[in-house]
């Protein structure tokens, strides 16, 4: 299945249900260079036999500049062109610099992702924010919004994925059926990992279903200055937990929706029953939904987030499965909730 998504800042072409090797087809004429991690290349080097390719360490701790002008000099050294397409074959970490790499090298490259994660197909890959860290604190605050040309899913990836990165990814797809999908709420009841993992067809309509709540959003909102701010529901706290904890994104992100809800039914008047729902539903993927957590040194991290406003935070909470709001909510009122869901 082919579909071409079209935003304010260029078009992008989904391949699903593709194999790795329709790259090639793609741009045959073209000098492509692959770039991945030393996780992917090992579980899957014939994927890159024979092939111009950049190799990293594995982890976020290459989502540096240091790491961005290393990519470039190795670029440089294969004489890499303006007419060069740098592909990103990884998750979320390698998709971020593949983009932010792309967007500055001779000011501006063609790029691709070949996501390996189901964090990065349903969610990483898309949208077109691309960045880095800074201080290993500062989570994307180097970045460019820049679409690639295409974005191709081989789910046969998937077979060497641990089963906690399983998890890992599965805390978006919880996030899209809590911000717009209700149907998908009780779906996501209904099954479990091991159903995902097995059923081939469930798991490619599941991707699909994620990237396009994503694609919607983003193609009206691709700058985030309204709704695509529906988007960090359960990210506000979960980068503050993530920085100060070192846990993966996902368990991050599981908490941080379970103290969303839970301000939620404070603010929006959500169900209880809805926030225990969620926590059973997180619990069934793998995820965790409590955590001790040092409220004030999240706080401090929280207060430098990007959606801060003077003294409160735009934050997303729920009316009910599938119906999402952002409110402005004043930093005490959050730390009092985080300390709560932390006992």
């Amino acid at each position: 299945m082919e579909q071409i998504v079209t935003f304010p800042s260029g078009q992008v072409k989904y391949l699903y249900d593709h194999a790795f090797s329709d790259i090639w087809n793609l741009y045959p004429d073209r000098d492509l260079v692959l770039l991945t991690d030393s996780n992917v290349f090992e579980l899957h080097s014939a994927l890159f036999a024979n092939r111009k390719t950049i190799v990293l360490n594995a982890g976020e701790e290459s989502k540096s500049l240091t790491v961005v002008a290393s990519v470039i000099s190795q670029l440089l050294a294969m004489e890499a062109t303006r007419s060069t397409i740098l592909i990103g074959v990884g998750g979320g970490v390698i998709t971020d610099i593949t983009g932010f790499v792309a967007s500055i090298y001779m000011r501006g490259i063609t790029f691709g992702f070949v996501p390996t994660t189901i964090l990065g197909m349903t969610d990483a890959a898309i949208g077109g924010k691309n960045g880095v860290n800074i201080d290993e604190v500062f989570k994307n605050i180097a970045g460019t919004i820049q679409q690639p040309a295409f974005i191709l899913y081989d789910t046969s990836l998937l077979q060497t994925l641990p089963l906690k990165e399983w998890s890992n990814g599965f805390a978006e797809v919880i996030k899209y059926a809590c911000l717009f999908d209700a149907p998908l709420f009780e779906e996501l009841q209904q099954h479990d990992l091991n159903y995902y993992m097995t059923d081939s067809k469930a798991l490619s309509s599941l991707i699909i279903r994620c990237a396009g709540w994503k694609n919607k959003v983003v193609a009206a909102d691709e700058h985030e200055k309204g709704d695509r701010k529906l988007l960090n529901f359960g990210h506000t706290a979960a980068h503050a937990i993530e920085n100060l904890y070192h846990i993966h994104h996902g368990e991050a992100v599981a908490i941080g929706m379970v103290i969303a809800a839970t301000l939620s039914e404070q603010v929006t008047g959500l169900d209880p029953k809805t926030t225990g729902t969620l926590k059973e539903m997180l619990t069934r993927y793998g995820l965790p939904t409590e955590m001790a957590i040092d409220a004030p040194e999240a706080m401090k991290l929280l207060k430098m987030d990007k959606k801060r406003k003077q003294n409160t935070i735009d934050y997303i909470l729920l009316k009910a499965p599938g119906t999402a709001v952002i409110m402005p909510l004043p930093f005490d009122l959050i730390e009092k909730v985080i300390t709560q869901c932390s006992q």
